[in-house]
C-alpha cells in the first residue's frame, strides 16, 4: 500500500477517535477547566467552586446538561483534525523507525522510539490544538450574560471613588460627587467595552483575531507544545508498549487483539498522560483565559503563572481540577483507541 493511501487511512480512522473522544470527555473537560480557572478567594470569601462534585451541581443548575458541552463545536472540528494529525504523524514515524529497524526486529519498536513517535504527533498536532484548545477554554470558562453597565455598579465605583477624595471632616460637595459619578460610569462602560463576550466558536475567533491578530488566536501556544511534546509521548509510548507486548504474549497480529485490549490499553494511555503533564497544563489553561493586553493581563509568562500560583495557592494550585480530568482519562481515551484500531480494521 502506498504511504499516501495509508497516510489516508490513519487520517480517517484517528478523526472518528477524536469524535469519540468529544462526545465522551466534553463534560468531564468543562468541569476540569472551570475548576483550573477560578479565580483565588480573598480572605474570608466562598471559592466559587467547592470542588468537582459542587462544579457539577452549580452548571447543571445555572446552565442545564448544554452548560457542560460549551464550545463543543469547537472540539469536535478541532479535535477531530487534532486526532487525524496525531495519528497520521505517529503512524509515519513508526514506519520510518521500523525501516531504520530492519526486518530483524519483527516489526517491534523499542520504547525510546515509541515515546519520540508520540511526542513529533503531539508537536504536530499542536499547530491546530493551541488555537482550538484556547477558544474552547474561553467558551467553558464564560458562564454568564455578556458584560452590562448596571446603575447599581456605577453606583458602587462611584461610592468608592468619592470616598478615596475626603480628606479628614471635609466631604466632597455635590457637584464633586456628580463628576465622580460620572467618571466611573465612564470608567465602567470602558470596562465593559474591554471586555469581550463571545456567543460562539466563530465569534471569539473573530473578535479576537479583530482585536489581537494571530498572536492572540495562538495565546499560550509555547505551553501548549510543553504539554503536547511530553504529553503524547508519554501517551502514545504506553499506549504502543501495551499492544506490543499483547502481540509478543498472546502471539497474535495487531488486528486479532480483542476489544477490551484496546480499550484497556487506551485508559492507561490516558492516564499515563495526564499524570505527567497536569501542571502544565493548569498552566495553559490560566494563560488561555488571561487577558490580552497589559493592562488586563495577570500573568506575564508561563513562569511568572507558575510562581504566582505557587505564592498564591500552593503545590495544591497545581492539581485543581485533576479528579475530573482523571475520571474523564479512562472513557475518553478508551473509546479514541477503540473508534481508531476499529475504524482501520474495517479500511484494510
Amino acid at each position: 500500500m502506498s504511504d499516501a493511501k495509508q497516510a489516508a487511512k490513519d487520517c480517517v480512522s484517528g478523526t472518528i477517535g477524536g469524535f469519540l473522544q468529544v462526545f465522551v470527555g466534553q463534560p468531564f473537560d468543562t468541569v476540569k477547566v472551570r475548576l483550573q480557572t477560578m479565580p483565588t478567594p480573598l480572605p474570608g470569601q466562598a471559592p466559587l467552586y467547592n470542588g468537582t462534585l459542587d462544579c457539577v451541581k452549580k452548571t447543571l443548575s445555572k446552565e442545564g446538561i448544554k452548560g457542560f458541552y460549551k464550545g463543543t463545536t469547537t472540539p469536535l472540528v478541532g479535535v477531530g483534525a487534532c486526532v487525524s494529525i496525531q495519528f497520521v504523524t505517529l503512524e509515519a514515524m513508526k514506519r520510518y523507525y521500523n525501516d531504520l529497524n530492519g526486518p530483524s526486529a519483527g516489526g517491534f519498536l523499542t520504547n525510546s522510539q515509541l515515546y519520540l513517535a508520540g511526542a513529533a504527533s503531539g508537536i504536530t498536532n499542536s499547530v491546530v490544538s493551541g488555537p482550538v484548545e484556547h477558544i474552547r477554554t474561553r467558551l467553558q470558562v464564560q458562564t454568564g450574560a455578556p458584560p452590562a453597565i448596571t446603575s447599581g455598579a456605577v453606583e458602587s465605583v462611584a461610592a468608592i471613588a468619592a470616598k478615596s477624595v475626603e480628606t479628614g471632616a471635609v466631604t466632597t460637595t455635590a457637584a464633586a460627587q456628580n463628576s465622580v459619578k460620572v467618571a466611573a460610569e465612564a470608567a465602567a462602560a470602558t470596562a465593559a467595552k474591554n471586555t469581550l463576550f463571545f456567543t460562539g466558536p466563530v465569534d471569539a475567533v473573530q473578535k479576537i483575531y479583530a482585536q489581537h491578530g494571530l498572536r492572540g488566536i495562538y495565546k499560550g501556544q509555547a505551553v501548549t507544545m510543553v504539554r503536547e511534546f511530553q504529553g503524547y509521548g508519554a501517551y502514545f509510548a504506553a499506549y504502543e508498549y501495551l499492544v506490543q507486548r499483547a502481540m509478543r504474549l498472546e502471539n497474535k497480529k495487531r488486528n486479532e487483539l480483542s476489544t477490551l485490549n484496546f480499550v484497556s490499553y487506551g485508559a492507561c494511555a490516558g492516564y499515563a498522560m495526564w499524570a505527567t503533564v497536569y501542571p502544565i497544563d493548569v498552566i495553559k489553561s490560566k494563560l488561555q483565559t488571561d487577558g490580552f493586553t497589559s493592562t488586563t493581563r495577570q500573568y506575564s509568562s508561563a513562569i511568572d503563572c507558575a510562581r504566582q500560583t505557587l505564592a498564591k495557592e500552593g503545590v495544591a494550585g497545581f492539581f485543581k481540577g485533576f479528579a475530573p480530568c482523571i475520571l474523564r482519562a479512562a472513557p475518553a481515551n478508551a473509546v479514541t483507541f477503540l473508534g481508531f484500531e476499529m475504524a482501520m480494521r474495517l479500511l484494510r
